[in-house]
């Protein structure tokens, strides 16, 4: 039995879900893969608690559903410490970082892995800011750097895994890097934001813009700031993951053309189902001469096509190549658990290294 200490940094939707997993499967990971999860530490905005001897799980959900910070956790509970500044004094071997999406400046989760990798712990992300923004030096602290005999062995570095980055527990990551291998990569085209998916097949329903925004974030599917869902920097965030992850195209969010949602109406989407298409957001990632183009923007797609027959509660992934033919793979989400779950995915990888 091996036994992973656990840092959990961010205790929202996604992190709070992480901690009724440790407690379901914690069962089946012991028989099946013989490791243990021990939580030592935990912070949200409020503070931190950190117990070498491992947190009880239920009693930070227990603090969490009555609107409190883990700081109120007795005996280990304690303010004023910052999510790095943890990861900074800690003894643990992998981080999850699930704390708000910042675009602007990755913070503070883009600083907590950044400290991690050089302390040479693992780093599991939900949280897509920090690779959106450093993707190629995140990558340069940890496995995922370009191997040369420089590097040497990859496993002598710390690793870096953000499935649940890219679709939640969809595997986009995996197909693109470990199922394609070998072939070339011609054409990306992806449905990546439950929340629009959503607010889209909804509004083809007659329901009004407002209101199907406001039931994504009743369910927990909605970004913190939702604006970063339905104007398209949540989707674009997703695609410059997978240019660089899978395509090895070095990418930032300023390469891409990015046109959000908010401009449509139910006549636009109705008018197009009677024409035979449905409007998604679509990701594209399309090879024009020796560039990749890129563009998350509004499209209508034939009835006919993979992420034109997704329903409202559905992510989606087509890849294109030379030699493996068209492969496509869903995902139905109704809840931030499959994205917790991808983080454990996650964790199992590291383990089996």
């Amino acid at each position: 039995m091996r036994t992973y200490r656990i840092v959990l940094s961010g205790l929202g939707n996604v992190g709070r879900s992480f901690l009724t997993i440790m407690q379901s499967q914690a069962t089946l990971l012991a028989r099946r893969y013989r490791i243990a999860l021990r939580l030592v530490a935990a912070a949200d905005s409020g503070g931190v608690a950190i117990d070498a001897g491992g947190l009880d799980p239920a009693a930070i959900l227990a603090l969490k559903q009555h609107g409190r910070s883990v700081a109120a956790l007795p005996g280990s509970g304690t303010s004023g410490i910052s999510p790095v500044d943890l990861v900074r004094r800690i003894e643990a071997d992998i981080l999850l970082e699930a704390t708000p999406v910042n675009l602007t400046t990755g913070q503070p989760g883009l600083d907590a892995v950044r400290t991690a990798l050089r302390r040479g712990m693992h780093a599991v992300l939900a949280n897509k800011g920090p690779l959106a923004l450093a993707y190629a030096e995140l990558a340069a602290l940890s496995d995922m750097g370009e191997d040369s005999e420089e590097r040497g062995d990859p496993r002598d570095w710390p690793a870096l895994r953000f499935s649940a980055c890219v679709g939640g527990a969809l595997p986009t990551i995996a197909i693109g890097r470990r199922d394609l291998a070998g072939a070339t990569i011609v054409r990306v085209e992806a449905v990546l934001n439950g929340t629009t998916q959503g607010i889209l097949r909804a509004m083809e329903q007659g329901v009004a813009y407002a209101d199907a925004l406001a039931e994504m974030q009743r369910r927990g599917l909605a970004e913190t700031d939702p604006s970063l869902d339905v104007e398209g920097w949540d989707a674009a965030s997703k695609l410059t993951i997978l240019a660089n992850a899978v395509l090895h195209r070095p990418t930032t969010l300023a390469d891409i053309h990015v046109r959000g949602i908010t401009g449509l109406t139910t006549a636009d989407l109705r008018a197009a189902l009677a024409r035979g298409e449905r409007i998604v957001l679509l990701c594209l990632a399309e090879y024009r001469g020796d560039d990749v183009h890129l563009s998350v923007q509004p499209t209508p797609l034939p009835l006919t096509h993979p992420l034109a027959r997704m329903s409202a509660d559905e992510m989606g992934v087509v890849y294109y190549t030379d030699i493996s033919g068209r492969q496509s793979a869903t995902t139905l989400e109704t809840d931030p658990m499959p994205t917790a779950a991808a983080m454990l995915r996650d964790v199992l990888d590291i383990a089996r290294r």
